[in-house]
């Protein structure tokens, strides 16, 4: 029996830079641009300079390159720092079918393995068209998507994040196959870790499935071997997983359905399904001049998930930035104080401010059956405001900015990564950063790309 690991690994193996449609080549270095500049901006959150901190000790030196601060450190490890430093402050990209993911996360995979390889930018932009097809493919392919079963969508990196590597070391189709089986068979995630009360685990372990998908590549090189069932074999994926598993959704249209294609990036440094809301929110004070004291409701209808996981008890009472980026009611209370949710909103003195914390009492999350029937076609979302005078306000988003029907602009993404790159870069820095990913495909070797990635003296 041919197991669908298969035909991925074989596309895989064979898929080269000339074979990209040119939007799909500007797809891959948006998603990159986006990328450094969360990077810049996860470079100076606490949990990375924890990582950076027990990396420094135990990571061997090796020819891969750290973004932002220019260490040169083996290639399993660099994975892992950056690919934290992209999704630390959930600010990343976001593809939501069945389930969701944030592919970003795996382009450190393609990065470092790239390097280790002496590779070029455009065979690091094929890496990254891999991790974007393969990523969002396998959040399609599950009915209920995992993460109705209680488990999470690193469980599905891990399955992605060694094609990636793979592809970027040259591996033919066994090898790449192997390296699936590998990662995969060894690194299932609960959804404990986005479930009630967060930790600093909400962030890191989509970067810990990538840094499984380059060690489960390097060994694949060398001849390590992996269940190539994994997936749809004998107490594979579609054994252990309590649902209806359409293989045929991770090859049909391979070459002509280009994911990359569909995903969105975030306008917000919050949970995906908050942006709908936030918006909508955003739209209802600003439109009508509505002031904290005007407010006495403000009434979300959105899905049942976003009720049950973003508006817990615990999300009422957020103390620290993982819990507030996924507290409806925080972020909504966050919109009506300050008119904005950036990154200065989940700064500590921010998520303690009186002013915020007495709005989020009048925050109530409702689960409409309606709008659940139209996920995810829509990620619809209904907000109604009554005042204290008595009035109603309501307002209707099928989908937020930043959705891939509704895209960032060029210029709104040299904009995010200018606020993040605030007390890290200068502008000329930030020139020479967005100069390289603008021309990735022109380096011979990655490795100069990514010395363009660090920022001199940090």
């Amino acid at each position: 029996m041919e197991h669908v690991t298969r035909p991925m690994a074989e596309w895989a193996a064979k898929l080269q830079y000339d074979d990209l449609p040119a939007e799909v080549v500007h797809a891959a270095k948006r998603f990159l641009m986006d990328a450094a500049g969360c990077a810049l901006g996860g470079s100076q959150q606490h949990d990375a300079a924890l990582m950076r901190d027990v990396l420094s000790s135990i990571a061997g030196p090796g020819r891969a390159t750290v973004m932002v601060t220019g260490e040169q450190i083996d290639p399993v490890s660099a994975s892992l720092l950056n690919a934290l430093m992209i999704r630390v402050m959930d600010y990343n990209d976001i593809y939501w079918k069945q389930d969701p993911s944030h592919p970003s996360d795996l382009i450190p995979a393609a990065m470092a393995a790239a390097e280790q390889a002496g590779a070029s930018g455009r065979d690091l932009i094929v890496g990254i068209v891999l991790a974007y097809e393969f990523e969002q493919r396998l959040c399609e392919v599950s009915f209920p998507g995992i993460r109705e079963l209680g488990w999470h969508h690193a469980t599905l990196t891990a399955a992605a994040a060694p094609i990636a590597a793979g592809r970027m070391l040259g591996l033919d189709a066994g090898q790449i196959q192997h390296a699936i089986g590998i990662s995969a068979s060894r690194h299932c995630t609960t959804g404990s870790v986005t479930a009630g009360k967060l930790t600093m685990m909400k962030n890191t372990v989509d970067p810990m499935a990538t840094q499984s998908g380059v060690l489960a590549a390097l060994l694949a090189q060398k001849g390590y071997t992996g269940p190539e069932h994994v997936l749809d074999g004998k107490e594979g994926f579609a054994h252990v997983f309590d649902s209806e598993w359409k293989w045929d959704v991770l090859t049909e249209g391979l070459g002509t359905s280009w994911r990359i294609l569909q995903c969105g990036m975030k306008f917000f440094p919050t949970e995906a399904l908050t942006h709908a809301p936030i918006s909508a929110t955003l739209d209802l004070v600003t439109g009508n001049d509505l002031t904290p004291d005007d407010i006495e409701q403000v009434t979300i209808y959105s899905l049942e998930r976003a009720a049950d996981i973003l508006a817990d008890p615990s999300k009422y009472d957020p103390h620290t930035k993982e819990t507030a980026d996924h507290s409806l009611p925080y972020v909504i209370a966050a919109a009506i104080a300050e008119r904005e949710v950036t990154p200065r909103q989940f700064r500590p003195e921010k998520i303690e401010d009186p002013a915020i914390r007495a709005q989020l009492h009048k925050v109530k999350v409702i689960a409409d059956p309606e709008i659940e029937r139209l996920f995810p076609q829509l990620q619809r979302v209904r907000v109604v405001i009554t005042t204290t005078g008595g009035q109603t306000f309501e307002t209707q988003l099928d989908y937020p900015k930043g959705d891939a029907r509704n895209p960032l602009t060029d210029d709104e993404i040299a904009a995010k990564m200018s606020a993040l790159a605030d007390g890290v870069a200068s502008a000329e820095e930030l020139e020479r950063i967005r100069d390289a990913i603008t021309n990735a495909d022109r380096f011979e070797h990655v490795h100069d790309l990514m010395q363009n990635l660090v920022v001199r003296g940090s």
